[in-house]
């Protein structure tokens, strides 16, 4: 007799259909036979599944067994087809009526008890199940809790086969499981979180801080060891507005898909905070495998992407960096196949002013020759120093402010702030997918962006006497537009101009 039943695989963040087929009743000796370009842990599968039949209560099949996991040119990965290929052979050997098979989407992974266990991708297989027509989802608890947050699909929790195999024969029920409620994926603050108002001096940083996030810009923070930068950048996260609910989803089904799931780091509404170390490597930081997946980059999407001693980076990973940046998606190429996965991150950077780290430091001397200044500052090449909008020199403190018990002022009243500009940009942008003027096209560059011709003409004198490149004539005004944001502002002022101009100088005199 043969059985189908639906379930999906993992292409990049996305979900692709896959007809798990069970034939038995073929003449032969007892095996089951695994077909349809299966990886490792898929062929281990018939292990785990008979295991897991006898342990639940059920006969084997007594002939041989083909399981077929169409369409057979995809190449199929992880253990989350034990479950549909359980209830395969149950319903082909007329122990499970397949009546109501083809109503569900099935995956779910079983120990040998029987027992299922979460797999990664749950929400793409709900968005997959809404597309086609699927009347509902049946998966292992936590994996369904997960997708029960896309609308328009039930999703059935099972915790073993044994109830599962119950539930379709209609012998138990088993209520849909409920959308989280917005008060369960909302977290304030807790005590003793980091704040800004632990921060110290640095104001010019602060306030290049506040403009960055404000317009979701990427920002380079250069100063001496001791200076605050790691401190500030561990504390961005909490200035940055909520995440809308359709861009939780898209956080959540790129971390789903890299196998995190709500009881994960990000069980709660809030933007992700990536920090790879600096021997990352360049797979690691784009995404990729033989099956390719998201990466640092993408897991960092609608959230914050910190690089810490930048130059310290392989320069290949750090050029990998310079499309994703101007177009907030990458696209990956590998024998298996081609994918796009989305990485629309604010990227924050620090970095040393030299190897020893005190160049321009009025208390210690510098300890490195030219050469060694040049040799470690050529590690960041120009191209990619151009896509980042603000650069801020963070100065050593001095022992006044080291010992000064006045708090800086709190993530709380700086996050009032970005708000009020984000909100201002949402309404510029209503219709669009832009979400901040640092994702501005040319041609809302051209119609949000309007200069006097007096300020026309203070920017071309800074461009030239700067040279400063084309893109960093695009990013001057998109900063600018961000400083007027936040002053409430309907149009870029002289103030602005300058501020904006005043962050790109650092590109040519301490790099060049």
């Amino acid at each position: 007799m043969l059985a189908t039943i639906s379930s999906a695989a993992l292409v990049g963040i996305d979900a692709v259909s896959v007809h798990v087929e069970v034939n038995t009743g073929e003449r032969g000796e007892p095996k089951l036979l695994l077909v349809g370009l299966p990886d490792a842990a898929v062929k281990e599968s018939d292990d785990r599944v008979f295991s897991a039949l006898s342990n639940s209560g059920f006969r084997m099949p007594r002939t041989r067994t083909t399981i077929n996991l169409a369409p057979g040119d995809l190449r199929k990965e992880g253990p989350l087809y034990d479950l549909p290929i359980a209830l395969g052979i149950l319903a082909a050997d007329e122990q499970l009526p397949a009546d109501r098979l083809d109503r569900f989407l099935i995956a779910g992974e079983l120990s040998l008890s029987g027992a299922t266990r979460p797999v990664k991708g749950g929400l793409a297989m709900a968005v997959l199940a809404r597309a086609t027509g699927r009347r509902a989802l049946l998966l292992p608890r936590v994996t369904a809790e997960e997708a029960a947050l896309v609308e328009g699909v039930k999703v059935y929790a099972v915790d073993s086969l044994d109830q599962a195999q119950r539930f379709l024969a209609g012998e138990l029920h088993l209520p849909p499981v409920p959308a989280p409620a917005p008060s369960a994926v909302f977290r304030p603050a807790a005590d003793g979180a980091p704040d800004f108002s632990e921060i110290k001096g640095q104001q010019a940083v602060r306030r290049a801080v506040e403009v960055a996030v404000a317009g979701g810009h990427n920002l380079l923070m250069i100063g001496p060891p001791g200076s605050g930068k790691s401190m500030i950048a561990k504390r961005v996260p909490t200035i940055m507005p909520q995440p809308t609910l359709e861009e939780y989803l898209e956080i959540l089904r790129i971390h789903s898909a890299a196998g995190q799931t709500l009881q994960d780091t990000l069980h709660f509404l809030e933007r992700p905070a990536r920090a790879p170390h600096h021997t990352i490597s360049d797979v690691g930081l784009l995404g990729g495998g033989a099956i390719p997946g998201p990466g640092e980059i993408s897991l960092a999407h609608h959230g914050v992407l910190f690089l810490d001693e930048l130059p310290e980076f392989k320069r290949s990973a750090l050029e990998v960096l310079r499309q994703p940046l101007e177009d907030g998606h990458v696209t990956i190429s590998r024998s298996a196949g081609k994918v796009t996965l989305p990485c629309s991150f604010m990227l924050v950077a620090a970095m040393n002013p030299c190897p020893c780290g005190y160049l321009g430091d009025a208390r210690t001397a510098c300890r490195c020759s030219p050469s060694q200044i040049q040799r470690y500052r050529a590690r960041i090449s120009g191209p990619l120093l151009d896509r980042i909008d603000i650069h801020v020199e963070a100065p050593a403190l001095s022992l006044g402010e080291l010992r000064s018990d006045r708090p800086g002022e709190p993530s709380a009243e700086l996050r009032t702030r970005v708000a009020a500009a984000r909100a201002r940009q949402h309404a510029r942008f209503t219709g669009t997918r832009i979400t901040a003027n640092a994702r501005m096209s040319p041609t809302h560059l051209k119609r949000h962006c309007e200069l006097s011709p007096a300020l026309g003409d203070l920017l071309q004198r800074a461009m030239e006497e700067l040279k400063l490149s084309a893109r960093a004539y695009d990013r001057i005004l998109k900063v600018s537009r961000t400083i007027a944001d936040l002053a409430g502002s309907d149009r870029i002022e002289s103030n602005h101009l300058l501020e904006a101009i005043q962050y790109r100088s650092l590109d040519r005199n301490v790099f060049y």
